[in-house]
């Protein structure tokens, strides 16, 4: 009808919700509201946020809705309200609102009743005190300053004093850092363990306070690499000093219950910073699936039960010298080297074949061919200077094997609505695959986990926001408009991985996960982000496990549906439970040994090992100079720091298991490419960690610098 309009709210499913709306669909749960004066629409601010308010016309006179528009700018909020006001003026005048006036506009301002009436006017909404009141001066102290981590001892004076903050939490521990000499966790002092608000929004801070005062003060975020043992009553964690190195810190708590409510308190903390909203905003049973991905009982290792580790570090010592006697035996093989760098090149990604024990790894437009067989790695041949058809020279962002790796998918940086294929026998690139002019292709997976061994023609891309398929097959644009399915929400995608029988596990940049039983249709499964952004997802070929990387923890996550209706069902095909979700293992590298490190961990996405007809067993990774590998078997038994580590003399680029192998895996480095045996990394020790590797350059298995 002309002149009148609607206020349309329609639900964004997103950030854990298990369905995602259908454009086309009408759904209850959108609600549309006529718009009137009657509304009484007027604005408000709930935490700081704008909101909208209205009268809920079908309810009881007091009872109103609100939306809060997070995010949303003045200006905007500005024209909303506007476009409101216009809307009511047309209804009441039948004219259009074109020519009004600010003035004329006046009228449809809601104005709070002076009196109440005798059950004729609502009740106004009580005015929120962070919105109509101001608060109370605050003497706001400076950030606190970070404990230098070279220290093993603690300044005897607070930077800030005890009560100058409320504290959120507070219980008796003692503090602990770990001595990276004597290789345990040496007892500081008796603090008062507490976390307190900072001054910026969601910004929290652990404090140690101790006789003389405040002794420790550092920033909660995921660099912490936050540990929790409830046997020994512990929490560890990492810190960045100033100069760049890592410290390892513990609290020791006297009693459970203070050591339960750091607990709760640090993972609400840490989950609001991540998130930037409140934790009371989230879902009963998404609280309870983040609270659970923070309760992994690792125990705290003592510095009574150090002596096997000891001995560990006498006999890899001793294992390092043999190993060096024996690799100054072998000579560089010079034939096998390929052509020489071009300046500032880098290696920058790594497939590995799945017939002819093959890898391919990107340097700059180039592309190198390498055999393995056992530890030994041979250069074969490069594909120099890849180019469009039409000529144009790129450098591969991402690559893919296909078809029985008799091509290679490449896609262009340049060039992000289309692929580009690769004849890898021909050397050069023959086709580009259009996929549609409007839907920008970010990552691509096989149809299903081992298509690339058959003569499968489609494949599975991404956008941010959008699932597809792409059939090269097809004249015109590749993408299949039947199984198409874009998305409402702005959900980022960060990476997809399909199942043996073409089941796709999607993460995304917000940290949610969601499981689909096939391209086009709404998830099965939608699991709730920790706040971290996943960087990589991968999945057994039997779908039931997921192993998700972020930057500082690997998240595995066991599909099964363990209770309910669909009792023994996997989370592709079937949803969880609201009250039932999986439990989510963090996989991290223990405090102590990041410490040795001198860096930061920063994960490269992990990947199970794959074989046709076999069980993975094992799940390997990298960060910095070190390949890290987990025992797959001992993990689903919940030995979660069952972990083993190899560093190298440079950065690791990206490393990823041999097609079929559960001990071989390849690794490309800056400069190198490399094949170690799962049986040559170590138990982290002092001596596996900290102790420089000797030079790589004399082994068989190493391809060196030029390329």
């Amino acid at each position: 009808m002309e002149h009148n309009f609607q206020l349309v709210i329609t639900r964004v499913y997103e950030d854990g919700d298990q369905e995602l709306l259908e454009d086309e669909d009408e759904t209850d749960e959108e609600r549309v509201f006529l718009i009137s004066e009657e509304l009484e629409f007027r604005t408000g601010e709930t935490e700081g946020e704008p909101s909208f308010i209205w009268r809920d016309l079908d309810g009881d006179v007091d009872e109103f809705y609100e939306f809060v528009a997070r995010g949303t700018n003045g200006p905007t909020r500005a024209f909303f309200e506007t476009c409101m006001y216009r809307a009511m003026y047309e209804r009441k005048y039948k004219r259009s609102a074109d020519n009004t006036s600010d003035s004329d506009l006046t009228e449809f301002i809601w104005q709070p009743p002076k009196k109440k009436g005798k059950g004729k006017a609502p009740a106004a909404i009580a005015p929120s005190p962070f919105v109509n009141e101001e608060p109370p001066p605050i003497d706001m102290p400076a950030p606190p300053q970070p404990v230098q981590p070279e220290i093993t001892s603690l300044p005897p004076k607070p930077s800030i004093a005890d009560d100058s903050i409320p504290s959120l939490v507070a219980g008796a521990a003692e503090l602990h850092l770990w001595n990276l000499d004597a290789s345990y966790f040496e007892k500081q002092a008796d603090v008062i363990a507490r976390i307190v608000e900072g001054p910026g929004p969601y910004e929290y801070w652990l404090v140690a306070s101790g006789a003389e005062g405040q002794v420790l003060a550092h920033r909660i975020d995921s660099q912490l690499n936050q540990r929790w043992s409830s046997k020994v009553l512990s929490f560890t964690w990492n810190h960045i000093g100033e100069t760049g190195r890592q410290s390892s810190w513990c609290f020791r708590f006297e009693e459970q219950s203070d050591y339960e409510a750091f607990l709760l308190a640090f993972t609400k903390t840490l989950w609001e910073s991540l998130n930037q909203y409140s934790w009371d905003k989230a879902k009963s049973d998404e609280q309870a699936y983040v609270i659970s991905s923070n309760t992994e009982d690792v125990e705290m290792r003592d510095v009574e039960d150090d002596s096997d580790e000891e001995d560990a570090v006498l006999e890899e010592l001793e294992e390092d010298e043999d190993e060096s006697e024996s690799e100054e035996e072998v000579p560089e093989d010079e034939e096998n080297m390929p052509p020489p760098l071009g300046k500032g090149e880098r290696n920058s990604h790594l497939t590995v074949g799945y017939k002819g024990d093959r890898s391919y790894v990107v340097r700059g437009s180039t592309i190198g061919v390498f055999s393995h067989t056992g530890d030994n790695v041979k250069y074969m041949a490069s594909i120099k200077e890849v180019t469009t058809p039409k000529g144009v020279q790129f450098n591969p962002s991402q690559i893919m094997l296909h078809e029985q790796d008799s091509k290679m998918i490449l896609m262009n940086p340049n060039a992000p609505n289309s692929l580009f294929n690769l004849d890898i026998e021909r050397g050069k690139i023959v086709e580009e695959w259009k996929v549609n002019e409007n839907v920008p292709v970010k990552y691509i997976a096989p149809e299903s986990k081992f298509a690339q061994m058959t003569h499968e023609q489609t494949l599975v891309g991404a956008s941010g926001n959008a699932l597809f398929r792409i059939d090269p097959r097809m004249s015109g644009d590749k993408l299949v408009d039947s199984q198409f399915k874009q998305y409402v929400s702005k959900n980022k995608f960060s990476g997809v991985t399909t199942t043996a029988s073409g089941k796709l596990a999607v993460a995304s940049e917000k940290g949610d996960i969601r499981l689909f039983d096939a391209i086009g249709k709404n998830a099965k499964t939608a699991l709730p982000p920790l706040g971290d952004p996943i960087l990589g997802i991968d999945v057994t070929s039997n779908g039931r496990w997921i192993v998700a990387t972020t930057k500082t923890y690997l998240l595995l996550i066991d599909t099964l549906i363990g209770e309910g209706r669909y009792t023994g069902s996997l989370g592709f095909d079937r949803s969880f439970p609201a009250n039932a979700k999986p439990i989510p293992k963090r996989l991290q590298l223990r405090g102590e040994h990041v410490a040795y490190m001198e860096h930061s961990v920063s994960f490269s996405p992990a990947r199970f090992n794959m074989g046709e007809g076999q069980e993975e067993n094992a799940i390997v990774t990298s960060t910095g100079e070190y390949v890290v590998a987990w025992d797959f078997a001992k993990v689903k038994k919940g030995q979660l720091d069952k972990y083993e580590i190899k560093k190298y003399e440079d950065v690791v680029v990206q490393d990823n298991f041999k097609f079929g192998d559960d001990k071989e895996i390849i690794v490309a480095m800056p400069n190198n490419v490399v094949a170690v045996n799962k049986k040559n990394l170590k138990r982290p020790t002092r001596a596996s960690l900290a102790v420089p590797s000797r030079s790589l350059r004399s082994k068989s298995n190493i391809v060196n610098a030029p390329y």
